[in-house]
């Protein structure tokens, strides 16, 4: 089947397997209506009829991933003249030190506890969190170091002084390859078990933002920019490859701004 020559193009390519995951259950959507033998005027309507439902960076993912399915699967030039959906620009939900103070301290659980606040004090996405290894952590040098993240690039972040002590309980008797946050049946914690634990954390505190675990990201590089710290190292804390990527976070933390009093 060609969705499985997609997959296995893509594995060997070295794409992430979420990304292969999206793209095959994309290409799999539109080949199940029209076949494999689709056109322009096919695609057009088949993302026509998906924009009323779906947000502009659905759209483009259906697109990106028929390309690729087209051109290193089929072998067919891609000569469609189909546009990409323009993103709007929306600003990132970023929680206050008050707030993220109040989150961390609702949660009873310790492991919970030690998970979200190192997510904030690091700047994790939730599956770098979650598939956090004992080897990774190093409490002499206060730093961590992040394999395989997004775009399969490596970082190094920084670790809270705060929460050595903690980790290092959590580390007790585990070797280097052995998950930091382990689930009660062995293995990691699910990323959705992260964000269900965050989302009831959230609500339990009455913190009304539309919040999400990724938030947490959010605010620690405002609140880094906030103290002061170059922008480029935030960028590499954060793991951007563009650094207009990390400038998003400027339009949240404009010290000017914020000085502002309104008239009324």
């Amino acid at each position: 089947m060609s969705v499985n020559k997609l997959q296995r193009y893509m594995r060997v390519a070295g794409y992430s397997q979420n990304t292969i995951s999206a793209y095959c259950a994309c290409v799999s959507d539109v080949i199940n209506q029209f076949g494999e033998d689709v056109g322009e005027r096919e695609l057009m309507n088949f993302l026509e009829s998906l924009a009323v439902l779906r947000s502009p960076q659905t759209l483009n993912q259906y697109h990106s991933a028929f390309k690729l399915y087209q051109e290193k699967v089929m072998g067919i030039e891609w000569t469609f003249s189909l546009p990409y959906t323009k993103r709007g620009k929306k600003l990132p939900i970023v929680l206050s030190r008050s707030e993220i103070s109040q989150i961390i301290e609702a949660i009873r659980n310790r492991k919970h506890r030690v998970m979200v606040a190192l997510a904030y004090g690091s700047g994790l996405r939730v599956s770098e969190v979650v598939n956090l290894r004992a080897g990774d952590v190093d409490l002499d040098e206060l730093t961590l170091h992040i394999k395989q993240a997004k775009g399969s690039k490596d970082r190094i972040s920084i670790l809270p002084e705060k929460l050595r002590e903690q980790l290092g309980e959590l580390m007790i008797g585990k070797d280097s390859e052995e998950y930091v946050f382990e689930s009660e049946r062995g293995g990691c914690l699910t990323t959705r078990t992260a964000q269900i634990v965050f989302a009831k954390t959230l609500k339990s505190v009455g913190i009304k933002k539309n919040a999400t675990f990724h938030s947490l990201r959010h605010s620690f590089a405002t609140h880094l920019l906030e103290n002061g710290v170059d922008i480029r190292h935030v960028q590499k804390l954060l793991g951007h490859a563009n650094i207009r990527t990390t400038q998003l976070y400027t339009k949240v933390t404009n010290p000017q701004l914020k000085n502002i009093r309104s008239p009324l």
